[in-house]
């Protein structure tokens, strides 16, 4: 079994029920969610051994999240215990034209305030076949870029593969910041896993005659994006996910896979999305492509089933993404449909 390490930070999130505003909410949905660990999710839900990393309060509330991740199998034996509190994002979800607002209440969390001798990364990565970190953690501060290097830096002396989703947040930090930052780290990554603004927003590498406001994509511009990643980077895959906003509620999403060795271009099939839940889509669609690639899946049916995947996260509430093999199997082969099962 492939054992797979995720490095990131875990957060409450608070959200209204239903639809509702902030200014009109008088009581809260109370659950977990950040992008690594939504990752580790996935993969421990796909039969893999999935380890998360991070540093919570040994207090009731950083148990709490510990707990979140141990009912999906996630192993959790890996995290630092420590600081005094867990960092809080509050999500307003979006309906019809009116989009969703993340708010972020970050400072002063445990792993924002973590430093490097809080991680062992030679005992974390014993036996470990992959890591897996996105651009989110090394935002939280220069301490948190130091500790993604290191153990960048340990994983590629043991030869462990390392994928990376940029998943540039301008409210955590500046493009400047993120372009220095992922300039340094982006020269240990094997995988790359971008959007259609991640490229442009941290590198300044943008896809030609497309719109991602007025649903306009062009294929081509994608594939010379992901070309000028790996050119620059030395990637063995990129990975883009494309998604056509219509409405908050209805998108259309598909991606393209680059493999670098066999110069193979290879784009999913399209899906048109009626959205429940869109935050943790890109992080299903990480965790699906880490799971087909160490599955010795091809290009195109890695891509496949990484699409199909968060196609199905997107109709699921809360950031885990709560699905089997065999559910996205079945969407990636054709069965779309919807059907009950009995």
């Amino acid at each position: 079994m492939s054992k797979i390490i995720t490095f990131g930070e875990l957060m409450v999130r608070l959200q209204p029920y239903n639809y509702e505003r902030f200014v009109q909410a008088d009581h809260l949905e109370f659950s977990f969610g950040g992008g690594e660990a939504n990752v580790a999710v996935s993969l421990a839900n796909y039969g893999m051994h999935a380890a998360y990393v991070t540093k919570l309060p040994a207090h009731a509330i950083g148990q709490a999240a510990v707990n979140s991740l141990r009912r999906y199998g996630v192993d959790t034996t890996l995290i630092t215990r420590g600081g005094n509190r867990v960092g809080i994002y509050w999500n307003e979800k979006g309906a019809s034209q009116r989009g969703s607002v993340c708010i972020y209440d970050r400072a002063h969390s445990a792993i924002q305030e973590a430093s490097a001798e809080d991680f062992d990364w030679d005992k974390i990565f014993d036996g470990a076949d992959w890591f897996h970190f996105t651009g989110i953690t090394p935002a939280l501060g220069a301490n948190l870029v130091e500790i993604c290097e290191q153990a960048c830096k340990a994983a590629k002396a043991r030869g462990i593969k390392i994928s990376c989703d940029l998943n540039y947040r301008g409210k955590l930090w500046t493009r400047d910041q993120a372009r220095e930052a992922m300039t340094k780290l982006c020269q240990y990554v094997d995988v790359c896993i971008s959007n259609e603004e991640d490229a442009k927003d941290v590198f300044g590498i943008e896809a030609e005659a497309t719109d991602i406001y007025a649903g306009t994509l062009n294929h081509e511009g994608y594939k010379s994006v992901a070309k000028q990643l790996a050119d620059k980077f030395g990637f063995e895959k990129v990975a883009i996910t494309l998604r056509e906003s219509r409405s908050a509620f209805d998108n259309g999403w598909s991606a393209m896979l680059f493999d670098v060795a066999s110069d193979e271009y290879c784009f999913s099939k399209k899906y048109d999305l009626h959205i429940i839940d869109r935050v943790g889509g890109g992080d299903s669609f990480g965790a699906g492509l880490i799971y087909s690639l160490l599955s010795g899946k091809s290009t195109q049916a890695a891509v496949e089933f990484a699409v199909a995947a968060s196609a199905l996260k997107h109709s699921i509430e809360g950031d885990y993404n709560m699905v089997t093999v065999a559910e996205v199997e079945k969407l990636a082969g054709g069965d779309g449909s919807g059907r009950i099962q009995r």
